[in-house]
């Protein structure tokens, strides 16, 4: 039998579809073999002083979760190991976590969360916490897994996009350009952008030159002295990742704040490519950045699925004594073979766009379909 009777999950970092099916699978399965489960809200916080809101999650309770797109937890970007204090400073706070855990009981902690969530997770599990980690992301971009959660439904939510972006565009001749999110890793945009058929996709894998930028649209869209010639298509679709950058030029940022784990508020590539464009070329442009709608909604089938299945086998893990693990998913959907690995695999190390198999570097977009 295993020393696990109560745990508490946590989902941190940016809201994703998918989350809420595998707190349910996660429940379901363990209440199964004997294990209480507790929701922690708000990510990391609810284990600061003082002690967050609790809610006993039980069958009856999360029957009707796996519909619900984001997280009915609540989330927060709070990293314990990085708390501000009245100061200002950044301080390590990760003690009140241990304490905290004891003050409710909790063997273990559940952590659905990407880099940041699960690299606290990974950093507790070294200090003595009990720790199983459920992969999240809409960037896909966590090491040790070949799919993330909410990946999917972004996936279809900007591939959308795209679609309706080509009536606008065609209408008055635009170069539309559709800014996703994608911080290091590129996954998103390219694949939104060839499920779209996007006629350009930038990644932050691979820096681009704004010329061949020009150099592409002008072989498109001809010389733009005329607007009458039916022969060449009036209009262009160019999909861009929040964090893709011009050779010459750094990541475009909205202004110069970080989050408690460091990272810049990446936006506005898209505007500075419009802007660019329009003064550079003869093309008209306007930008689109899709924010935050673009991981909402409720979850694919994909997400309902790999939710429920991500979560029951965390149940698992935690049944059996499988601690300091990550429930990881290899292969082709929907036939994953889900599996655990170590979590401090996402320490570190991001699973980003591979270049020479899937990116043509000449014509910005995905490798071997002749675009």
């Amino acid at each position: 039998m295993s020393a696990v009777k109560r745990i508490g999950v946590l989902t941190g970092g940016g809201d994703a579809p998918g989350l809420n099916p595998a707190i349910k699978g996660l429940v379901y399965r363990a209440t199964e073999r004997g294990i209480e489960v507790v929701g922690l809200y708000d990510g990391w916080r609810s284990l600061l002083h003082p002690v967050g809101e609790t809610l006993p999650l039980d069958r009856n309770r999360v029957r009707r979760w796996d519909r619900d797109g984001g997280t009915n937890l609540g989330s927060s970007r709070t990293n314990p190991f990085k708390v501000k204090n009245e100061a200002g400073e950044r301080v390590d706070r990760s003690g009140e976590v241990l304490e905290n855990l004891g003050r409710l009981g909790l063997d273990a902690i559940v952590a659905c969360g990407g880099e940041d969530t699960l690299g606290v997770a990974a950093r507790l599990h070294g200090q003595g916490v009990c720790v199983v980690g459920i992969p999240k992301t809409i960037d896909k971009d966590l090491a040790g897994t070949d799919y993330t959660l909410g990946f999917d439904t972004a996936l279809r939510n900007v591939t959308e996009v795209i679609e309706r972006a080509r009536t606008p565009a065609g209408s008055h001749s635009w170069v539309q350009i559709i800014e996703v999110m994608g911080r290091y890793a590129g996954h998103l945009a390219l694949w939104s952008g060839m499920a779209g058929q996007a006629d350009l996709i930038l990644i932050p894998e691979h820096p681009f030159r704004y010329e061949k930028i020009y150099r592409h649209l002008q072989e498109r869209l001809g010389d733009g002295a005329s607007r009458r010639d039916r022969s060449l298509p009036r209009y262009s679709v160019i999909v861009v990742s929040e964090g893709a950058s011009a050779e010459d030029g750094g990541l475009v940022t909205i202004d110069d704040r970080q989050d408690a784990f460091g990272h810049a508020r990446l936006g506005g590539i898209g505007e500075t490519l419009a802007k660019k464009i329009m003064a550079e070329t003869p093309y008209d442009a306007r930008a689109a950045t899709l924010g935050h709608p673009q991981r909402g909604g409720p979850p694919s089938a994909i997400d309902r699925m790999m939710g429920l299945l991500f979560g029951a086998r965390a149940a698992d893990a935690l049944a059996d004594g499988d601690l300091g693990q990550m429930v990881s998913a290899r292969g082709i959907a929907p036939a994953y073979e889900l599996s655990l690995v170590d979590i401090t695999l996402v320490l570190g190390q991001l699973n980003t766009v591979d270049v020479a198999r899937h990116y043509d570097t000449e014509r910005y977009h995905f490798k071997g379909i002749g675009m």
